[in-house]
């Protein structure tokens, strides 16, 4: 085999590889779009800028601004009222019910890991407005791959090339013909990498954008949370709380995918992530748990201590958690880990 011929075999493996996950992902970032485009209230668009958390956090604010819910020191919860708009609010009250000590941190993490939140990413991923967090997994592995095969083969293509001159094989140097493809598959390899971590799609990335302009001059907090995090908020004293209890949430755990039945019902800034099927996504793409400050969005992934299982049936996709040391996941479609 000849050097011209191994520089071209070594070039058409990059050019396939780079079209081919590229390809893989501009199908992934399109979505499913099986349904509506827009988002349907704003709880989803809460999902879409900062996932589980926010969600929460969201239907925290809105319920303490109008007196349904007393947050007293040092974050302790008390219902004032049994009116739910929601099933996130309902599911606030049912957790608020069983927690045992009315924590604002136990409670927030209880219902980020509820269904009522967790199926909120399950219809967004359905109508094609968030990716499933196992569907990239693959591309982001290969994109990873040959962004690492490309990086190692440069210096070993600069050694090759100066074994080959000073053994007189070749009078044009080995790294000058394969430079162009191994520069072609770092460039591919990072960019379909960050694009198939991204949980949020163009579509969703746009119902977030319609929503915050048309509904810009809304000055609940909840809204605020929802749109900007809770960096927004007008009230500093529950600003203050619910970023404590975004630092005492539990690390960030591995997420799995469920499917969402067609006709199942509808029923960051940074945060702390929780153990949770859904890790969602900012209204920028990127993959997002979150973390403490509240204020951009960060990217999902990790690992954490949570047992977790979620499935969804035809009247309506469901899950449910419980800490322990190590990470599994199980669901009636598909379980898995993402990053």
């Amino acid at each position: 085999m000849t050097i011209t011929v191994l520089a071209l075999l070594i070039t058409l493996a990059v050019v396939a590889a780079s079209i081919a996950l590229t390809r893989g992902v501009s199908a992934l970032r399109r979505g499913s779009g099986n349904g509506s485009s827009q988002a349907h209230d704003l709880m989803e668009i809460a999902f879409l800028n900062g996932g589980p958390s926010r969600t929460v956090d969201t239907a925290l604010a809105t319920m303490y601004s109008d007196g349904r819910l007393a947050i007293g020191g040092p974050g302790v919860v008390s219902a004032q009222s049994t009116v739910a708009h929601d099933p996130v609010e309902r599911a606030v009250y049912a957790e608020l019910a069983a927690a045992p000590n009315g924590a604002l941190h136990t409670l927030r993490h209880a219902v980020m890991r509820s269904a009522a939140v967790q199926e909120i990413g399950d219809h967004l991923a359905f109508r094609g407005l968030m990716v499933p967090p196992q569907a990239g997994r693959k591309l982001r592995t290969g994109s990873t791959v040959l962004l690492l095969v490309c990086v190692l083969g440069l210096p070993a293509s600069i050694a090759a090339s100066v074994a080959m001159t000073f053994a007189g094989h070749s009078a044009v140097p080995f790294i000058s013909m394969v430079l162009p493809a191994m520069i072609l598959g770092i460039v591919c390899g990072a960019v379909n990498a960050s694009r198939a971590a991204a949980r949020v799609t163009p579509a969703g990335r746009a119902a977030a954008a319609a929503y915050a302009f048309s509904h810009v001059d809304r000055p609940g907090p909840g809204h605020l949370v929802a749109v900007h995090g809770l960096r927004a908020l007008p009230d500093p004293v529950l600003q203050d709380q619910l970023r404590t209890a975004a630092r005492l949430t539990p690390g960030r755990n591995r997420t799995a995918s469920r499917t969402p039945s067609p006709d199942s019902g509808n029923n960051n800034t940074t945060y702390a992530a929780a153990a949770m099927v859904w890790c969602a996504g900012s209204a920028s793409g990127h993959s997002s748990c979150g973390s403490s400050s509240g204020d951009a969005g960060s990217g999902s992934g990790g690992s954490g201590g949570s047992s977790c299982s979620g499935g969804s049936g035809g009247g309506g996709g469901g899950s449910s958690c419980s800490s322990s040391s190590g990470s599994s996941c199980s669901s009636g479609s598909s379980c898995g880990s993402s990053s």
